[in-house]
């Protein structure tokens, strides 16, 4: 694949996308910034169906690197430790949205990885993880119906704010995660301090506005 590279703004982030450089053995592969948190996803599709399931294999891995942060695994044991649970939550951010958009009776074992390499921290990994997963499948020959968006809304001082920094969510009164395609919310995600039905589902509407750009 010619390696490319395209840039949009995401409320006042810079939101890259790289193709065409790095796994080039994968189905589909995007590393993605948004501003300086990079993570790399990787999407493969196994040729023949799995015999004897009457599921869809679908596995999604974060792996998170201590690098990303400047840090050095050390003390007795100097290795990667196994996933945290915000690690396993990510996943589950991932898949939500991903699987409802597989054919149905599709019984390929997928993977979907996404490994973050580095966190500048103020924008987390978990909204560039969703977006490449996204992109990942979609620019792959695995057979599925995306893309997909996804954005975290915040609200402070009564106005919705999307994509907001470590430093902005602390005085937020919601983290909401949202995923979409054009046409339909298909994963909400929420903790609030005790916001109105009508707030949150305006902010539910916030988030699909971002979504559909």
């Amino acid at each position: 694949m010619e390696a490319k590279k395209y840039t949009m703004d995401l409320a006042g982030h810079k939101l890259s996308l790289e193709f065409g450089k790095y796994c080039e053995q994968a189905a589909g592969s995007v590393w993605v910034s948004l501003d300086d948190t990079v993570v790399m996803v990787n999407a493969t599709m196994s040729p023949v169906a799995r015999p004897g399931v009457d599921f869809f294999p679908l596995a999604v891995d974060v792996e998170e690197k201590q690098y990303a942060a400047g840090k050095i695994p050390g003390g007795f044991i100097k290795r990667e430790g196994r996933p945290t649970e915000k690690a396993t939550l990510t996943c589950r951010l991932i898949d939500r949205p991903l699987r409802p958009l597989f054919p149905k009776g599709m019984r390929n074992d997928v993977q979907v990885v996404a490994t973050i390499l580095s966190v500048d921290k103020q924008n987390p990994p978990e909204i560039p993880a969703m977006i490449g997963s996204s992109i990942a499948l979609a620019v792959s020959d695995i057979p599925w119906g995306g893309p997909t968006g996804s954005v975290v809304v915040g609200l402070i001082d009564g106005e919705f704010v999307c994509c907001p920094t470590e430093e902005q969510m602390a005085a937020s009164q919601m983290h909401l995660t949202v995923s979409g395609t054009r046409d339909a919310v298909l994963m909400v995600e929420a903790g609030a301090k005790e916001v109105s039905e009508k707030v949150m589902l305006d902010a539910i509407m916030f988030a699909h506005d971002w979504i559909k750009k």
